[in-house]
């Protein structure tokens, strides 16, 4: 056989606390608990379809054990210290047999009858127990009635002669599950007779209760261990995946608005976004800064030919990718909360006995022809939609079915119902197609089968630009994420207008879920210096400016990401939104900020004068960088002295340092910088005049003091007393001494309050990427 029966695993579920730790009651509290307890259990519904008679007979027996716990209940005085360890012991007991009754009914059907065997001798030791438990309790010596003292006895004498009994038509149909897998394993098509009496008796009748039996099975795996027992598992979902598709007919296709909104929509925790691409991490690895990204992101960053974090700046040293396990679990866990599929990226690669399960690969193999060939030779819209439903959800399971359903041909049927000429019967149908597709491009290898079939991509293309719905437009720029996620494709879809148009048109009027997958597609096609020029001519930056306070963090990134690689002319659309990112600065979330910050710095260094003067006249903005150098991430707080160095040294009249240009100065002029700097100062409200004049008296005394404010203050005045090349490399080489230290107290109390820039050497070098 193909999978033994022994390798199935043992439970889904584990018993609670309290069916190991003997409560702590007192006699009469314990007896209520006890009845209670017998009670519920009694109350339960024997098994319908497997272990019948092993659920009824447990039950029958604790109905009768309630009988006897009201009796004793009913005593004015009872004295259960001879007993109590008896009863303790009872209570754990019946706990167990109330979870092992409730894991039977809730659990997988396919799950219990592999398991049918293990769970009828987990039915016997349970009633051994208890057997063991009334030899010891004297029924005589609490003195209930006859009646119910023979119904005790009677009690007695099944559990001891109680044996384990395993239905012979559970074994056989378990025999017929196992010889079943083991011929699709040889590539067999199953009997659909024998396949429909296997699932008749199962109690799975139609679609709807496939699907629950899916979903089951997957928590199934989610709770398991052992590899090859995951493997395993994943063959009867390969099975009943098959079954559901050939014996009964598809779901009544709906739009799945409500997954769509939990996936899209739900309040995804900063930590587990990828820094690169905003999204949530299905693969976070740990970089050599220290630093998490998502495995597909930074994997694409190193490709590309960077040598450098792209968080930190930092060079480096090795680029290995260590997987993040435990914040990997996190996600997940998070995922499996909130009903939103989870699978790593790593997943498409993967060799391991899980996803590589021949049974299962070959049951997803029969599927997936199965519904193409249907969805081909459909002549109804409704059918077609039924069977196109039917495709995306397998498309949604992993990366073997996504596989699959493309080497069966599935992308150019697709395509044809992507269109709105034959999608208009049916609002739905596009909805499902385009979703369709979007689940199939998560494989690497199908974004190029997407991309090469040119009705396929044209079709995504028109969707997101005159979709019947929002949903479907937003999932077709979720696809043109996708697609984007490939370096080649990227650049591809980057030069073609109706992609950027179409984006752009989405991000400004669409709802926020839909708007949010144009503005994460824009960020990704940004990355390309075309697309990002192309982007800002169709004006991606005054579209950016009013997602600011919706979507922050989506619009401060692409306003960071179309700065840098967009141009001079990116810097001039952006001049417009100096003051919103001065405000998300100072109220925005930590990634937010650090954008931000970022984006500031870029816009003020290729700007010139005009761009700084434009962020001094935030009110407080000095107050603003000082609090994000002390609480911002270490990017941020890098790219947040950056800038307060060009605004001290525009302050200055310096307007040539900041923009890589050499300065040289007289004394004299020096002296006229440092006074002009504190007037500048002054008119921040900063720091008071009495302030200003210390200031001013000790860097007259001792220029290296300047130090103490940033060192960008007096830049001139260290460059003459230092000579001309230090003049001319930014002044910024002075080195601290005591003297220097013994004025840090006093000023840290005179200053305001918030970090101090940091001291020291502060040339830039050219591993830092802005």
């Amino acid at each position: 056989m193909a999978i033994p029966p022994q390798v199935f695993p043992p439970r889904k579920r584990r018993p609670s606390a309290g069916a190991f730790i003997p409560p702590k009651f007192s006699d009469q509290r314990l007896l209520q608990s006890l009845f209670l307890l017998s009670q519920e259990i009694s109350s339960l519904k024997p098994l319908q379809f497997l272990l019948r008679r092993n659920s009824l007979s447990i039950i029958r027996k604790t109905k009768i054990l309630a009988i006897l716990f009201e009796e004793l209940l009913k005593k004015p005085i009872l004295v259960l210290s001879p007993t109590l360890l008896c009863f303790e012991e009872m209570y754990l007991v019946l706990q167990r047999i109330k979870t092992l009754l409730e894991d039977c009914v809730n659990g997988s059907k396919m799950w219990l009858l592999m398991q049918s065997e293990s769970i009828a001798n987990n039915f016997h030791e349970l009633t051994v127990e208890l057997a063991t438990l009334l030899d010891i309790f004297s029924v005589k010596e609490v003195e209930v009635s006859e009646d119910v003292e023979e119904l005790f006895l009677l009690l007695r004498k099944q559990c001891s002669q109680a044996k384990v009994f395993v239905d012979e038509r559970d074994s056989s149909l378990r025999l017929d599950v196992l010889t079943m897998l083991d011929r699709i394993q040889k590539e067999i098509v199953p009997d659909n007779s024998k396949l429909a009496e296997i699932f008749d008796f199962l109690g799975l009748p139609n679609s709807l209760s496939c699907k629950e039996e899916i979903e089951n099975l997957e928590d199934e795996v989610q709770n398991q261990k052992d590899e090859k027992a995951k493997s395993d598992m994943i063959a009867l979902i390969g099975l009943v995946r098959y079954a559901k598709c050939v014996l009964f007919e598809p779901l009544t296709p709906g739009s799945d608005s409500k997954t769509k909104k939990l996936a899209s929509d739900a309040n995804i925790p900063a930590d587990f976004r990828c820094p690169i691409s905003l999204d949530l991490m299905r693969d976070p690895v740990v970089m050599a800064t220290g630093q998490t990204y998502d495995r597909e992101s930074i994997a694409l960053w190193i490709e590309s030919g960077h040598n450098t974090c792209p968080k930190t700046g930092q060079a480096l040293v090795h680029t290995s990718l260590i997987p993040n396990q435990a914040l990997k679990n996190l996600i997940a866990m998070w995922c499996r909360e909130r009903k939103i599929p989870f699978e790593t990226a790593g997943d498409n690669n993967r060799t391991n006995g899980v996803i590589k399960n021949k049974a299962a690969l070959e049951a997803a193999k029969m599927t997936a022809s199965f519904l193409v060939n249907k969805m081909a030779a459909s002549q109804s819209m409704e059918a077609v939609n039924g069977v196109i439903y039917e495709l995306r959800t397998l498309a949604k399971s992993n990366s073997d079915s996504r596989a699959c359903i493309a080497e069966a041909g599935a992308i150019p049927v697709l395509a044809r119902y992507l269109g709105s000429d034959e999608g208009v019967g049916s609002l739905n149908l596009q909805v499902n197609a385009v979703t369709a597709m979007l689940n199939l491009s998560i494989l690497e290898a199908n974004k190029t089968k997407i991309i090469e079939n040119g009705k396929a991509l044209n079709g995504v293309i028109e969707v997101l630009r005159t979709g019947a719905t929002w949903e479907a437009k937003g999932n077709a720029a979720a696809t043109i994420f996708s697609l984007s996620c490939v370096h080649c494709h990227r650049k591809l879809l980057g030069r073609k207008t109706r992609v950027i148009k179409g984006l752009l048109d989405l991000a400004k009027s669409g709802p926020p879920g839909p708007k949010r997958d144009a503005l994460v597609a824009i960020l990704n096609l940004a990355g390309d210096r075309e697309a990002a020029r192309r982007l800002v001519e169709e004006g991606v930056v005054d579209v950016v400016k009013e997602m600011i306070n919706v979507l922050p963090v989506e619009a401060a990134a692409i306003l960071e990401m179309v700065v840098k690689r967009g141009g001079i002319m990116a810097v001039a659309a952006a001049h417009n939104t100096i003051k919103k990112l001065g405000t998300l600065m100072r109220e925005g979330s930590e990634t937010a900020r650090e954008s931000a910050v970022a984006t500031l710095v870029t816009i003020c260094r290729k700007g010139g004068a005009e761009i700084v003067a434009e962020l001094a006249t935030i009110i407080g903005i000095e107050r603003i960088i000082w609090e994000l150098m002390g609480s911002g991430t270490m990017r941020a707080r890098r790219k947040a002295s950056s800038l307060l160095r060009i605004v001290r040294r525009w302050a200055a009249g310096l307007d040539g340092d900041f923009l890589g240009h050499s300065t040289v100065a007289t004394s004299s002029s020096s002296s006229s910088r440092v006074i002009q700097n504190s007037t500048y100062m002054a008119g921040f409200n900063k720091i008071n005049g009495a302030i200003l004049i210390l200031l001013v008296v000790m860097v007259m005394s001792q220029p290296a003091h300047a130090r103490l404010l940033g060192g960008s203050l007096l830049h001139n005045v260290d460059a003459i007393q230092q000579g001309p090349d230090l003049a001319s490399s930014g002044g910024n080489d002075v080195s601290e001494g005591e003297e220097v230290n013994k004025y840090r107290p006093l000023l840290l109390n005179l200053l305001p309050k918030g970090p101090l820039p940091p001291s020291g050497p502060s040339k830039r070098t050219n591993n830092v990427v802005n």
